[in-house]
């Protein structure tokens, strides 16, 4: 049987705490305060994915490798899935009107779709749609 975990808890270095929280506020996201504080917060992605948005001095308590400039280097892609190509545009447009980086222009492959944005802290996220009938035939 192949291993399966409940949740996810992504971690990611930030340099201003309240900045990033209010900018995934701005987008549509709510945060779970029963595990926020001053030097992380909970961004609520889905019932089981979670971004754990830490202040770097905090990171780096976890860690012993050095934090990379995501203003200039690449550490992950964090891939979204989107019920739609219109709900694609709405979070990737909200992600820019408040304050996030464009990074890759909209990509129709015809089966799927895609659109990418940086957030306050360069951290890459990719909102992607496949159609599901597509997926089904193979």
């Amino acid at each position: 049987m192949a291993l399966q975990c409940n949740q996810i808890f992504v971690n990611l270095p930030v340099k201003d705490l309240s900045k990033t929280k209010e900018f995934f506020t701005q987008v549509g996201f709510e945060f779970n305060a029963q595990f926020t504080d001053e030097r992380a917060a909970c961004l609520v992605i889905s019932e089981h994915i979670f971004a754990m948005l830490q202040e770097e001095t905090y990171f780096k308590s976890f860690t012993k490798k050095e934090i990379p400039d995501t203003r200039e280097n690449a550490e992950v892609l964090l891939a979204l899935s989107a019920s739609s190509r219109e709900e694609v545009d709405e979070i990737v447009n909200r992600a820019l009107a408040s304050g996030g980086q464009p990074f890759n222009d909209p990509v129709d492959h015809g089966f799927m779709y895609t659109w990418s944005f940086g957030d306050p802290d360069g951290h890459l996220w990719e909102v992607i749609y496949m159609d599901p009938a597509t997926i089904e035939q193979g």
